[in-house]
């Protein structure tokens, strides 16, 4: 990390219908509850036209994440909406172009966590946060769940799991976040946000 810049935690997601952001959101509320600052960011779409780009800064909502703002986070939150199980193909995509990140070691030992919203019940929540789990994993980063010190995560009848924060918005997109999911968010967003703190202590 650039010693000159004062610590963060960067909370990165991809949306489609806002969900994703809506728990971002509180990820990033409870990293500041924490008393840790934030950068909310997200990725750029992949298009099916390769001949489009996108422009480098978008017209409307969250700035795109840049290389240089993931290598400096002291702590990482990332969330993606389920594609059939998995991460979306925007968020791979960032990852895949991330090697040099990867070669560098830029991200090994900061703490991480992920996040995911599904239109289903049993839309693939989990094995969608295992899968943003592996690249986090190849760059050494260090992850963390929810406890079930959090009786949210024995109680919600809707998202929430022990691998991270979730959202079920239905399949119209109906359901807004409940109780129960926004306070899991808000739990991840300070256990991380508490954990860069004790890392940061034991690095100064």
């Amino acid at each position: 990390m650039n010693n000159t810049i004062s610590p963060y935690v960067l909370v990165l997601y991809d949306t489609n219908k806002d969900s994703t952001k809506q728990l971002a959101y509180f990820i990033a509320q409870g990293v500041t509850d924490a008393g840790m600052a934030v950068k909310i960011r997200r990725v750029p779409k992949v298009s099916a036209v390769s001949e489009q780009t996108m422009p480098a800064i978008p017209d409307d909502g969250d700035l795109y994440c840049t290389a240089d703002e993931l290598i400096d986070c002291a702590g990482l939150a990332m969330g993606s909406p389920t594609h059939f199980g998995n991460m979306s193909a925007s968020l791979k995509y960032f990852w895949d172009n991330a090697v040099s990140v990867w070669l560098a070691g830029n991200l090994q030992g900061k703490p991480a966590c992920v996040f995911t919203s599904t239109g289903s019940q049993h839309g693939g929540q989990e094995s969608t946060l295992l899968s943003m789990m592996l690249p986090l994993l190849h760059h050494g980063m260090l992850l963390l769940g929810l406890p079930y010190a959090h009786p949210e995560l024995s109680n919600t009848v809707r998202g929430g799991t022990p691998y991270g924060a979730s959202h079920v918005a239905g399949t119209q997109h109906q359901n807004s976040i409940t109780q129960d999911e926004q306070t899991l968010a808000i739990a991840q967003g300070v256990r991380l946000a508490n954990l860069v703190k004790q890392l940061q202590g034991n690095h100064s």
